[in-house]
C-alpha cells in the first residue's frame, strides 16, 4: 500500500510540474529597493479565482506558480505603499517581470488585498485565511490547523508553531478554556473560522511587552466569521451504533456564542465509542493558564503528586472506555475597564485495561510477567474565576482562582509469573488504589508604569494542596518482612493511608528600569515558603477480617517540612545591532527544615546563581537563540520522610530526612527560519543539562522486590535532547516535512551496593506529505521510526502511515486513516505487527444544517498494541488490548 501511495505522489506531482508556468521577478520601491514581505496573488480572470500567491523574501523576490495560456490579473500590495494591479498573459514558457510600487501612503483596496491573502504577517503576528486551506472536509479546529503552514497538532491536542507549544488560545480576543488547547482544537466547529493569527513574542501584560525576553511565547486567536458573531452557534449529534458483542452511543451537543460584551461556550459528550474530550493525564498537567511566576528565580522546588501511579491510557485506546463530559467557558466585559472570564469542567469515565507485560530487572536478569486487569473509574473536576481590571495603560489588577477535584478508583486482578535465578514462581494478585486529591490555586498581580522608564510588577501565587492516597495489595508471597507483620496468614494483605497537605506562596516584586530605548535594568525582590505534613501508615489486614496496625516507627510517618528561599535578582537586557543580551544573577538565602521522630534537622546556606541570555536576530524571520542557567533543585516532602512507604506491591521505598539540593547547570540553543517567499519553515533545538548532588536512587533487590532510599550522588547527572525541523508548502496544494528528535540521558544510582550507571537513548524520525486540493481528492502519507536503546536492550517501531479525504459532488465527504507497526527488538525475541484502519462517509446537502455521517473504527479488527519503557534499574515491554471493531450511524444539527 505505502508504494502504491508513493508512486501515485511522484505521479501527482510530475503530472502538476508539467501543468504549470513559473512568473517571478523583484517587488521594489521607486529607489529600487527590495520590498521585503510585500503580497502578490495571481487572479484567474477566466475562473476568477485565486491560482498562486506569494509574499517577497528579504531580497525582494516573488514566485508565483501560473497555468499556461492564461490571462491573469496581478495584484500587488505593501503596506504604506499605494497598491497596484497588472495585466499578465502566460504562455508555455517562464516569465519574469519586476514591479516598482509607488509610495502614496496606505489605501483602502491594499488593506483589502492583504485581507486576502492566504498568509499574511503584520509584525509579530502571522495571518492565515483559513477558507484559502479548506478542502471541504474539515469539521474541527484541528482539520483547519493541520492544513496551515508551520502549524502542526500532535497526538495529545497541543498545537505547535515553528517548533514551539501554544500557550494560550483564543476566540475573538477571549480565552478558550485558558491553560488548555486540546478542547478548542477538538471542538470549536471548521466552518465558523475566518482568520487563525498565530501571536508570536506574546505577552498578555501589555506593560512588559519588550521588557521580557517572550519568544518562546506563542499564542494563538481565531476570528470567526461574520455569520457567528452575535448569533448562537454549534451542532447537536447524536449516534448509535454496533460493536461485536455490544452497542455504542454517542451525544456531542455543543454551542457557542460570541458578542463583543460577552461569550459563552457549552461543550458536553456523551459516549462509549473511546471519545475522550479530556484524559487523566490533561487533568493532572491542566495549568489553568497559571504560569510559574519564579522562572527567572534560580530555585526549582516543585510539588510532587503523590498519585499512587494509576495507569494512564495511551491517548483513547483501552479495552472499554465510557465517557460523560461537561464543560463551560465564559467571558463578560462589566466595563471597559474590568473583564471577568472563567470554565467548568466536569468529567466522568469509566474504563477497562488489559495489559500483558514483562519486566527485566537491569544487574540480575530477574523477570516479572503480569497478565492484567483493571478497572478504574475517574471523577475530575476543574473550575476557574478569573478578574482583570485595567482603568488605564498605566494600571492592571489581576486575580485568579483554579480549583481541582478529583475522585480516583482502580481495581486490578493480575496473574503473575516471577523467575528469580531461572526459577519461576507464580500467584494471583489483587490490588486497590483509591484517592480523592483537592488543589486550590491563586494567583493575584500588580502592574504599575510610573512613567516611561519606571514600571513595576507584583505577582503572588498561593497553592494548597491535599492528597489522600489509600492502596491495598493482596497477595501470596510475603514481598517484605515489616516489623510486627504477621507472616502466618493464608495471604499477605498490605494496606496503607498516606495524608499530604501542602501550603506553599510565592511572592516577587520587579522594578523595571528603561536606561535607553533599548536597554532596561530589572531588580526581582522574590520569596518562596512552603509548609508541608505528611502522614503515612500501613496496616495488615488479617484471615479473620481483623487489622493488625504495623505501629512500629519505620512503618509509619509524621513528618513536618518547611522551605524558605528569599533572593534579590538582577538582570540587564540590551539590544545593540543585531544582538538582544540579558546577563543577570540571582543572590540567594535558603532555610530548610524538617522534623519527624521527635527532632529536627535543618540546612541554611547562601548561594549566587548567574543566567544568561542571547539572541542574535540573523534575518526578519531568522534568529539563533542561546540561553544559560544555573539552578538549586529541591525537593519536597516526600522524599525526605523516612518511615517505609509502599509504592506497589514490589517495591517499598523510605526517604532520607538529610537529603541536600542538587544543582543544574543547563544550557540550550534554537535556531529559527520561516521563509514566506516558499513558504518554508525550519527550527531545530538542543539542551543539554548536567546535574550534579542529584537525588539518586540506592536500590537493594530480593528477586523483583525492590527496597530503595534516596542519596545524593557525588557523580552527575547528564541528559542531552535535541530537536530539528524541515517543513515547506509549495505549488500552492504541496506540503512536505521531516523531523528528527534525540534525547540521551545517563544517570548513576547504586544497585545491590554496587554502583550502577545506566544510559537510554531514544530517537523518532517522521517524514510526510500531503496535498490540498479543493476539488480533487488530498492525500497524506509518511513514515515514523522510533528507537528506544536502554541498557542492554534496543526497540524498534517502524509506522508508515496513510489518510485519504475527499469531497465530492458538493454533499459528500469521505475521510479514511490507516497505521502499519512494527514493533521487534533488537534480537527478534520480540517481533508482532497490528495496523489500524477507519473509515467515514458524510452527507451533507449545501445549505443544509443536517449531515448524515457513517464511520467505523478498526476496520481490520487489532486486538493490541505494544510498547516499551525504562525505570534506570529495569526494562518493561508491554502489551495492551486496545477496542474492537465498531461502526457508527450518525446525525448532526448544526445551529
Amino acid at each position: 500500500m505505502n508504494k502504491i501511495l508513493f508512486l501515485f505522489a511522484i505521479l501527482f506531482t510530475s503530472i502538476s510540474f508539467s501543468q504549470s508556468v513559473r512568473f517571478d521577478g523583484l517587488i521594489q520601491d521607486e529607489q529600487k529597493n527590495p520590498l521585503e514581505m510585500a503580497n502578490i496573488m495571481a487572479i484567474n480572470n477566466g475562473t476568477k479565482a485565486m491560482d498562486s500567491y506569494g509574499i517577497t523574501n528579504d531580497k525582494g523576490k516573488f514566485q508565483l506558480t501560473l497555468k499556461p495560456n492564461t490571462a491573469y490579473t496581478i495584484k500587488v500590495s505593501y503596506l504604506g505603499m499605494k497598491s497596484k494591479e497588472i495585466a499578465v498573459s502566460t504562455k508555455s514558457e517562464n516569465m519574469t517581470q519586476n514591479i516598482v510600487l509607488d509610495g502614496a501612503g496606505i489605501e483602502l483596496e491594499g488593506v483589502e488585498i492583504v485581507r486576502e491573502m492566504p498568509v499574511s504577517i503584520k509584525g509579530d503576528t502571522i495571518v492565515y485565511n483559513a477558507d484559502s486551506f479548506k478542502s471541504g472536509t474539515e469539521k474541527k479546529l484541528e482539520d483547519v490547523l493541520k492544513k496551515l503552514p508551520g502549524v502542526e497538532v500532535n497526538a495529545d491536542g497541543e498545537i505547535e508553531v515553528e517548533g514551539k507549544k501554544v500557550s494560550k488560545l483564543m476566540v475573538e480576543g477571549k480565552d478558550f478554556f485558558d491553560g488548555d488547547t486540546k478542547l478548542g482544537v477538538k471542538n470549536i466547529p471548521a466552518d465558523a473560522i475566518d482568520k487563525v493569527q498565530v501571536l508570536r513574542n506574546y505577552n498578555e501584560i501589555s506593560q512588559l511587552k519588550g521588557l521580557e525576553n517572550d519568544q518562546e511565547n506563542v499564542a494563538m486567536n481565531i476570528k470567526l466569521k461574520e455569520g457567528k458573531k452575535n448569533f448562537w452557534f454549534g451542532d447537536v449529534t447524536a449516534g448509535i451504533g454496533v460493536a461485536e458483542l455490544d452497542s455504542r452511543y454517542i451525544i456531542n451537543p455543543k454551542l457557542f456564542y460570541y458578542s463583543p460584551k460577552y461569550s459563552i461556550n457549552l461543550i458536553t459528550n456523551f459516549n462509549n465509542i473511546g471519545e475522550l474530550p479530556l484524559t487523566a493525564q490533561d487533568y493532572f498537567k491542566f495549568t489553568g493558564g497559571f504560569k510559574n511566576v519564579m522562572k527567572k528565580g534560580g530555585s526549582s522546588f516543585n510539588v510532587s503528586s503523590n498519585d499512587l501511579g494509576i495507569s494512564l491510557l495511551r491517548n483513547n485506546r483501552a479495552k472499554e472506555i465510557e465517557t460523560k463530559f461537561g464543560a463551560t467557558n465564559f467571558a463578560y466585559s462589566v466595563n471597559k475597564a474590568w473583564n471577568l472570564s472563567g470554565f467548568g469542567i466536569l468529567s466522568t469515565s469509566k474504563t477497562q485495561l488489559e495489559t500483558k507485560s514483562q519486566t527485566t530487572i537491569l544487574d540480575s536478569g530477574d523477570q516479572q510477567r503480569r497478565d492484567e486487569n483493571t478497572s478504574q473509574k475517574n471523577n475530575l473536576g476543574l473550575f476557574k474565576l478569573s478578574s482583570t481590571y485595567k482603568p488605564s495603560d498605566k494600571f492592571q489588577f489581576d486575580y485568579d482562582i483554579l480549583t481541582k477535584l478529583t475522585k480516583q478508583e482502580e481495581y486490578s486482578d493480575l496473574f503473575r509469573e516471577q523467575i528469580v535465578q531461572n526459577v519461576a514462581t507464580s500467584e494471583d494478585i489483587f490490588t486497590t488504589k483509591k484517592q480523592d486529591p483537592t488543589s486550590v490555586n491563586q494567583n493575584l498581580s500588580l502592574y504599575y508604569t510610573q512613567s516611561a522608564k519606571n514600571i513595576f510588577a507584583f505577582e503572588m501565587q498561593h497553592l494548597y494542596q491535599d492528597e489522600n492516597p489509600f492502596y491495598n495489595a493482596n497477595l501470596q508471597t510475603l514481598p517484605f518482612a515489616l516489623s510486627g507483620y504477621d507472616a502466618t496468614q493464608s495471604r499477605n494483605d498490605y494496606n496503607q493511608n498516606r495524608f499530604v497537605k501542602t501550603n506553599k506562596l510565592d511572592a516577587k516584586l520587579d522594578y523595571y528600569y528603561m536606561v535607553t530605548p533599548k536597554s532596561n535594568i530589572n531588580i526581582t525582590l522574590g520569596n518562596t515558603y512552603s509548609y508541608q505534613n505528611f502522614n503515612s501508615h500501613i496496616f495488615q489486614m488479617l484471615d479473620n477480617g481483623d487489622r493488625n496496625d504495623l505501629n512500629n516507627s519505620e512503618n509509619n510517618n509524621d513528618v513536618d517540612y518547611r522551605f524558605n528561599d528569599a533572593f534579590v535578582g538582577f538582570h540587564y537586557k540590551i539590544l545593540t545591532g543585531k544582538f538582544t543580551l540579558t546577563p543577570g544573577v540571582s543572590l540567594h538565602t535558603y532555610q530548610m527544615r524538617n522534623g519527624q521522630l521527635g527532632t529536627d534537622y535543618s540546612q541554611n546556606f547562601v548561594k549566587v546563581l548567574p543566567d544568561f541570555f542571547a539572541l542574535y536576530q540573523i534575518k526578519k524571520s531568522e534568529t539563533l537563540t542561546y540561553n544559560f542557567s544555573l539552578t538549586n533543585d529541591f525537593t519536597d516532602i516526600n522524599q525526605l520522610a523516612s518511615g517505609y512507604v509502599l509504592s506497589n506491591y514490589s517495591s517499598l521505598f523510605r526517604g532520607n530526612r538529610f537529603l541536600e539540593n542538587a544543582t543544574s547547570q543547563v544550557h540550550s540553543l534554537r535556531y529559527f527560519k520561516y521563509n514566506m517567499f516558499n513558504f518554508e519553515n525550519i527550527f531545530a533545538n538542543a539542551t543539554y543539562t548536567r546535574k550534579v548532588d542529584a537525588i539518586k536512587t540506592k536500590a537493594n533487590f530480593d528477586g523483583i522486590n525492590q527496597s530503595s532510599v534516596p542519596y545524593n550522588s557525588n557523580l552527575a547527572d547528564e541528559t542531552f535532547t535535541g530537536m530539528g525541523n524541515y517543513g515547506r508548502s509549495f505549488l500552492k496544494n504541496y506540503k512536505a516535512s521531516a523531523n528528527a528528535t534525540f534525547n540521551w540521558s545517563k544517570f548513576n544510582n547504586i544497585q545491590n551496593n554496587q554502583l550502577s550507571t545506566t544510559e537510554s537513548f531514544s530517537q523518532s524520525y517522521t517524514l510526510r506529505a500531503s496535498t490540498n486540493y479543493k476539488n480533487l481528492p488530498n492525500i497524506e502519507f509518511g513514515y515514523n521510526l522510533l528507537v528506544n536503546k536502554y541498557s542492554g536492550s534496543t526497540f524498534y517501531t517502524d509506522k508508515p502511515f496513510a489518510r485519504l479525504d475527499y469531497y465530492f459532488l458538493d454533499s459528500f465527504s469521505f475521510v479514511s486513516e490507516y497505521e502499519f507497526y512494527h514493533y521487534y527488538n533488537g534480537d527478534k525475541t520480540v517481533d508482532n505487527e497490528y495496523d489500524f484502519l477507519s473509515a467515514s462517509l458524510i452527507y451533507q446537502k449545501k445549505n443544509s444544517k443536517w449531515e448524515y455521517k457513517i464511520s467505523a473504527t478498526n476496520l481490520l479488527n487489532t486486538t493490541y498494541l505494544n510498547d516499551d519503557s525504562f525505570s534506570q534499574f529495569s526494562t518493561r515491554v508491554s502489551q495492551y488490548t486496545v477496542q474492537p471493531r465498531y461502526i457508527i450511524f450518525s446525525m448532526k444539527y448544526n445551529l
